[in-house]
């Protein structure tokens, strides 16, 4: 994630308005509209009922993985109870999938019991974690790692899915609602206020005690956002940008303006715009700006996954 340091006004900012992109944080009904339209909820075409997000599998019920991997990516942990570096990675793994709320779904397969499974993947090693992605499977690591580089395993995976149309989002059947409460309440009440400083400090601290956190990734990415729009007028920064249209710097002061005016389509066509026609470290920092919006706005956010088809584009 790209922070920008350029303006260190450590003065709360009672004035900018950043609701436009804190739904993350309402009650389901508020999201939806009302009843009957929940996230997640049977109205939901996106949602795909699994029994729980990391569930064991077995031969006889493989099949129904490889139903799922059409709308949902599944990771698969092929474990052993002998392994010993499995039994580190295993609940690293499963920690990860389940802090991406629905996003992934984890398959537990015990090789000894199901070496058919095991002969299928072609696996020889122990611990292995793969993935299957419209019944394909990508292999991804075969080794206990850290924390924050399984993670990032996983966000490559949700990517390619992405890529393949798979962005569908597992519902645990039967399941309560989440709570509807921030996650961190005082670094939400601290953005709120417009204290970017304390309220980015908070979600950093966050960050660095669990890489994995959805939610103090959203918040930072809020905070940044903030802190670039102290004091700033918005139309006067897109009109700024409308009148300098090669100008870098200019495109990325209005993409914030319009992120928090709710016109996030005009914001990445912006940038995305400016990448197709630039190169090297201004290229880089364009993309670093749209990867920090989507950020803001939420990977299911339609406008977020229109935008990441283009990028692909404009970057390949």
């Amino acid at each position: 994630m790209s922070m920008d340091p350029s303006q260190d006004n450590t003065q709360p900012n009672q004035g900018l308005d950043l609701s436009a992109v804190r739904s993350r944080n309402l009650p389901h009904e508020e999201k939806t509209g009302g009843p009957g339209q929940s996230a997640g909820g049977p109205e939901d075409p996106n949602a795909v009922p699994v029994p729980a997000l990391a569930f064991d599998v077995d031969e006889a019920s493989f099949n129904d993985v490889v139903a799922i991997s059409d709308r949902v990516p599944v990771v698969i942990d092929l474990q052993a109870e002998w392994s010993e570096q499995g039994k580190q990675l295993s609940p690293i793994v499963e920690r990860i999938v389940e802090s991406f709320g629905g996003r992934l779904v984890l398959a537990r397969v015990d090789v000894d019991a199901n070496p058919r499974l095991q002969q299928a993947f072609g696996v020889e090693s122990i611990p292995n974690v793969i993935a299957i992605v419209k019944g394909q499977p990508v292999p991804l690591f075969q080794s206990a790692l850290p924390e924050a580089q399984v993670k990032a395993y996983f966000d490559e995976l949700l990517k390619l899915a992405g890529e393949n149309g798979v962005t569908g989002h597992a519902v645990v059947a039967g399941a309560e609602q989440e709570p509807a409460g921030p996650a961190h309440p005082e670094a939400e009440e601290a953005l709120n206020r417009g204290d970017f400083d304390t309220a980015e400090s908070l979600f950093k601290s966050a960050l660095a005690a669990s890489p994995a956190d959805e939610e103090a990734k959203f918040g930072l990415a809020r905070a940044g956002l903030g802190r670039r729009l102290i004091d700033a007028d918005p139309q006067q920064l897109i009109a700024t940008a409308d009148a300098n249209p090669k100008d870098p710097e200019a495109a990325k002061a209005a993409a914030d303006a319009e992120i928090v005016g709710g016109n996030p389509s005009s914001a990445f066509n912006r940038l995305i715009s400016l990448i197709r026609v630039s190169a090297g470290d201004e290229k880089e920092a364009l993309r670093l700006r749209v990867l920090e919006l989507f950020e803001v706005l939420g990977a299911d956010d339609p406008a977020v996954t229109k935008a990441r088809t283009a990028l692909m584009r404009a970057l390949f």
